[in-house]
C-alpha cells in the first residue's frame, strides 16, 4: 500500500514537471503574489474578504438552495458551507483532468480564502454581530449558530474556528509555495 501511493506522487510529479516544461512563467507570477498578498491580509484582518468574496458567498447562498431539495433543515443549513467548499475541490478535479496543475494548485488558495470565510462565520456563532444574507429577504438565520448548537458545540465555535483557520492557513502557503516551485521550473526550462 505504502509502495502504491508513493508511485502515485512519483508519477504526479512526473507529470507537473512534464506540464511545467516550455510554459511561461511570467504571465502566472501576478496571480501567485496576488495570493501572497490575500494570505497576509487574512493573517492580519479575520474579517478581510479577497475579491473572490463576492463569488464565494454566491456559490454558498446557492448551496441552501441545492441542499434544500433533501428535505433537511441542517443539511439546507450546512449546505451553504458545503457548496461554498466543494466549488474549488471541484474546480482543482477538472483542472487536474484538463491538465492545468498551475490551476489545480490555485483552486488550493481558492479554498483556503473559503475556509477563512467559514472560519470568521464560525466564530461569531455566539455573538451574532455579522450581518447576513437571505435569498428572498427577511430575517437570515445564522447557519453555524444553528449547526453547531444542532451538535452541542456551540460553546467551542471559536475554538473550531481557530483550526479552520489554521487549516486555512496551512493550505494557502501550501499552494502558494507549490504555484512558486511551479513558475520556478518553468523559468528552469525555458532557460
Amino acid at each position: 500500500m505504502e509502495r502504491d501511493w508513493r508511485e502515485r506522487l512519483d508519477d504526479a510529479h512526473d507529470a507537473v514537471l512534464a506540464w511545467c516544461e516550455g510554459r511561461l512563467w511570467w504571465p502566472r507570477a501576478p496571480l501567485v503574489l496576488w495570493c501572497a498578498w490575500v494570505g497576509v491580509e487574512h493573517l492580519l484582518d479575520t474579517d478581510y474578504a479577497s475579491w473572490f468574496g463576492g463569488l464565494n458567498l454566491g456559490i454558498h447562498e446557492g448551496g441552501h438552495v441545492l441542499f434544500s431539495f433533501l428535505g433537511s433543515e441542517f443539511l439546507t443549513t450546512a449546505g451553504g458551507t458545503l457548496l461554498q467548499c466543494a466549488a474549488p475541490v471541484i474546480a482543482a478535479w477538472m483542472f487536474t483532468r484538463q491538465p492545468d496543475y498551475f490551476a489545480t494548485a490555485f483552486c488550493g488558495s481558492w479554498l483556503s480564502m473559503n475556509l477563512y470565510g467559514v472560519a470568521t462565520y464560525m466564530a461569531d456563532a455566539r455573538e451574532l454581530d455579522l450581518p447576513l444574507v437571505n435569498i428572498g429577504g427577511g430575517d437570515a438565520d445564522h447557519d453555524w449558530n444553528y449547526m453547531l448548537a444542532e451538535l452541542g458545540l456551540l460553546q467551542f465555535d471559536t475554538t473550531l474556528a481557530t483550526f479552520v483557520r489554521i487549516g486555512a492557513f496551512t493550505l494557502m502557503w501550501g499552494s502558494i509555495a507549490v504555484m512558486g516551485w511551479m513558475l520556478w521550473r518553468m523559468g528552469r526550462s525555458a532557460a
